[in-house]
This record gives C-alpha cells, sequence and structure tokens, in this order.
C-alpha cells in the first residue's frame, strides 16, 4: 500500500502564535503515524511560487493522511494558524512504480 504524503507551503506573519498550531499539531500527527521528511530546511525555487517554509510529511498510507486531516483534533489545530499564517496544503498519496535508471 503506498505512503500519503503532506506537502505544505506556508508563510508565517506571527512566529510566537504558530508555536501554539506546533504544539496542537503534535498529537494527531502523531496519533496518524506521521514523519516530517522535510521541515523548514534551506531551500530554493528555481520555478513557480513558493512560500518561505515548506514541509513534507509522511503517513504510512494515504487513508492515515487523509484520516489525520479530518481529525477533530487537527481541526481544532488548524483554528490556532488561521489568523496567523497562509498555506497551500495538498495531501497525495506515494508512488512506488518503476523509477528512473
Amino acid at each position: 500500500m503506498p505512503k500519503g504524503y503532506w506537502i505544505a507551503h506556508v508563510d508565517i506573519v506571527d512566529q510566537e502564535k504558530y508555536k501554539a498550531y506546533v504544539t496542537a499539531n503534535a498529537e494527531p500527527l502523531k496519533k496518524h503515524g506521521a514523519r516530517f521528511l522535510v521541515r523548514a530546511g534551506r531551500f530554493e525555487n528555481p520555478e513557480g511560487e513558493s512560500r518561505t517554509r515548506n514541509a513534507v510529511i509522511e503517513f504510512p498510507s494515504y487513508q492515515a493522511a487523509l484520516d489525520c486531516w479530518k481529525s477533530p483534533e487537527y481541526q481544532r489545530a488548524i483554528k490556532l494558524r488561521a489568523d496567523v499564517s497562509t498555506i497551500d496544503l495538498i495531501i497525495i498519496e506515494g508512488y512506488e512504480g518503476p523509477q528512473p535508471g
């Protein structure tokens, strides 16, 4: 079964208030088996548009990724970031097919 991923691009206007969201999202992320692969590291944006912070979060399955976002715990966490950030988030199924080379 392919893994699931959240790919997020975020602009934060109040880092201190955003910390409340980070604290609140820990419970639902852990509950649904999430693991950060990318979390606000250095990046370049050679094509298209981006935001100032990026994250890739891996889940054991696509369904787990969806369930986490839909969970009451995560929906409460979203409210904590709503006024202090702008986010583009996709939930996507991983790929397990042939690779180049």
